[in-house]
């Protein structure tokens, strides 16, 4: 399904993922519209440091996912949609789950409705890792159950069952891409990544983490946004969930280590109670089987293994170096 000469909208445009995607989508020659968070200060996230030739392409839509005349209205000249806006940090789910109901799965359900009045013609709802919890088996296939392990993964659980259930009744044109541990420039420094790259690039040698032993499938952000992209232009991707990983597993505290030794840095590492989740909370382990992204999509990472991982870290060790980039993070706090 070729979507170019079409409306395009991205929702969460002014997030990690979502400015990463909406640039490539701009580059590429789409005509996109970028859903962003109204706020007072009229700032548009991530989207406020592109390059002007981009921002220059853009029509922004300033709303709120969690209100369906807002979202209706930014969806009215829509072909495709890709939904990306949610709340994601775990442990503020810990303490405000009612508000992760409400963008995520609420949120989601807007996007829905919009979508099978207005006769959209694709939707890409954007999944998490997470709803996998604790892996049972690994690697992790799309046929593993969902654990709602946090009131984040369990919102997000929500919030893809309503897209099934939206394609099973009425057929709505739906693909669920299921990310898993996504890293790169701009991310938040609620994710573990950034949070070790901060510490160090500002100079602590004693860095603080949650705990070091849970593994993750870390995905650079330029693999996942070409995942987004071919998920949107197959139509045998419709009705169906797919993984986006890299296939290869590495621990928290082994990550450090070689953060650490890519910015030539000699660090200890010290585990800080505010920062490790309850013990049956704690995803243990994730893995992604990338199988059917690539049978069905045609997608592979270019950041597979250890080599690729190196490579991506490399990159985002350059990015948040940048005094100016460096500056927008408050590495000595912990970020709830």
């Amino acid at each position: 399904m070729s979507t170019r000469g079409k409306k395009t909208l991205v929702t969460g445009a002014d997030g990690f993922i979502g400015s990463h995607l909406t640039e490539q989508l701009v580059r590429l020659g789409y005509d996109v519209k970028a859903f962003v968070n109204y706020n007072s200060f009229n700032t548009w996230g991530w989207l406020d440091h592109s390059p002007s030739e981009i921002v220059n392409e853009l029509e922004v839509f300033a709303g709120d996912i969690r209100d369906p005349h807002g979202i209706k209205q930014a969806m009215k000249d829509c072909d495709t949609v890709y939904h990306l806006a949610a709340l994601i940090a775990i442990p503020y789910s810990y303490h405000s789950p009612d508000t992760y109901v409400d963008t995520n799965v609420k949120g989601t359900l807007n996007i829905l409705q919009a979508a099978k009045e207005l006769g959209v013609s694709k939707i890409v709802h954007t999944s998490t890792s997470e709803v996998y919890g604790t892996a049972q088996f690994v690697p992790i296939t799309e046929e593993h159950p969902l654990q709602g392990q946090s009131p984040y993964s369990a919102s997000k659980i929500g919030a893809d069952q309503m897209a099934i259930a939206y394609y099973s009744s009425f057929g709505l044109p739906v693909s669920i891409i299921r990310p898993f541990n996504t890293y790169g420039p701009r991310q938040s420094a609620r994710a573990v990544i950034p949070t070790i790259i901060t510490q160090i690039a500002n100079g602590q040698q004693s860095i603080r983490l949650g705990s070091l032993h849970p593994t993750r499938d870390f995905n650079y952000v330029e693999d996942t946004v070409r995942g987004f992209l071919a998920v949107a232009q197959l139509d045998k991707s419709i009705g169906e969930v797919i993984n986006i990983g890299s296939n290869y597993e590495v621990s928290i505290g082994q990550t450090a280590e070689m953060i650490a030794e890519l910015m030539g840095s000699q660090i200890e590492i010290f585990s800080d109670d505010q920062r490790i989740r309850p013990a049956k909370s704690e995803v243990e382990r994730l893995w992604a089987d990338n199988t059917k992204a690539k049978e069905l999509l045609g997608w592979e990472p270019t950041y597979a293994g250890v080599d690729g991982l190196r490579r991506g870290l490399s990159q985002t060790i350059e990015w948040f170096c940048n005094p100016d980039n460096l500056k927008q993070y408050k590495a000595g706090l912990y970020n709830l």
